[in-house]
């Protein structure tokens, strides 16, 4: 198997394909990615050498060079998105190029090539916030900010190439991920740092914004069940059922990190912010799927690795 990663350096992205080559170690990977700021080799300098694992520049918009990659692989994931919500708030035309744009061109040369998945990575923000229940993969798409409306038209566009052109599509929408190599701008990891340099950390509104939270590697695996398991054409959510509020999520990483409530500091509320979030993924667990890391677990894991690892997120936090 020959897999064309697309955002591979991204926090994801990397996670996957180190988790791949472990399991597969006769798979190969293509890892193409821009290297936007989030993009980042030093999340992948433990297999850089690895003979099955090869890294390409280059931006997913650029078609000649898309063709030219997707021609030699069998599958290609497409991780590569903008996805920092406050970002697409002050800078939506750079979430239009990546996430729809983007999206285009890959489809465009699978249709060529003809490769035999395409497996777009998507979001669960682009159902908006669930007063009630969990979204299923037949709900309607009511996405609130440029990031999941953008993340919407590029799934949109996955289905027509499926529909009109028969290009062998699935998609899958996962929760709020975290662990090792996430971008110390996303909630988790810049709690966790912030409270490593003794800094406050900033809670939008009242805190009572509900998220769940699913560990990158249950992600990883996750995907790996759908890429070997899943129906051409369809949509896969993906889960922990991890859901908490924000304010008890803060004060867990509080707790957990030695700290008080003082170190809370309450900001104004962003724009669109969605009241929450939640899926149902039956049709995940129907394959075999199931989660291995508790959610308590796995912010243990997470919290320590960013206490071991300074050297990598202390050089990325510079800019804010």
């Amino acid at each position: 198997m020959k897999i064309l990663v697309t955002g591979g350096a991204g926090f994801i992205g990397s996670n996957f394909i180190r988790y791949i080559l472990k399991k597969y170690p006769g798979y190969k990977i293509i890892n193409l990615d821009k290297l936007t700021y989030a993009g980042n080799l030093g999340n992948l300098k433990d297999i850089q050498e690895n003979k099955n694992y090869s890294f390409v520049k280059g931006d997913i918009c650029e078609s000649r060079l898309v063709e030219k990659l997707i021609d030699k692989c069998d599958c290609v994931i497409n991780f590569a998105a903008a996805t920092h919500v406050d970002r697409s708030i002050k800078e939506p035309l750079d979430f239009v190029k990546t996430n729809v744009f983007g999206t285009y061109v890959l489809l465009e040369a699978c249709r060529k090539a003809k490769p035999k998945l395409f497996l777009q990575i998507s979001t669960d923000e682009v159902y908006g916030s669930i007063s009630k229940g969990r979204a299923k993969e037949t709900d309607a798409l009511l996405p609130n900010s440029p990031y999941a409306a953008t993340k919407a038209a590029g799934d949109c566009l996955v289905r027509s190439y499926f529909i009109t052109y028969g290009v062998p599509v699935i998609i899958s929408r996962s929760t709020n991920n975290f662990g090792p190599y996430q971008y110390p701008e996303k909630a988790i990891p810049l709690f966790i740092t912030n409270l490593l340099e003794n800094r406050s950390v900033p809670l939008y509104g009242d805190g009572l914004n509900r998220r769940d939270w699913i560990y990158v590697l249950d992600n990883c695996r996750a995907i790996d069940t759908i890429l070997r398991k899943g129906s051409i054409g369809e949509i896969y959510n993906i889960a922990a059922g991890s859901e908490i509020a924000n304010v008890a999520l803060t004060k867990k990483i509080l707790k957990l990190m030695e700290k008080n409530d003082s170190c809370i500091q309450y900001v104004k509320d962003r724009p669109g912010h969605d009241r929450r979030y939640a899926l149902d993924c039956a049709k995940l667990k129907s394959l075999g799927w199931h989660l291995e890391f508790s959610f308590d677990k796995a912010l243990v894991l997470t919290a320590d690795w960013y206490r071991n690892n300074p050297h990598w997120w202390k050089k990325l936090k510079k800019p804010f």
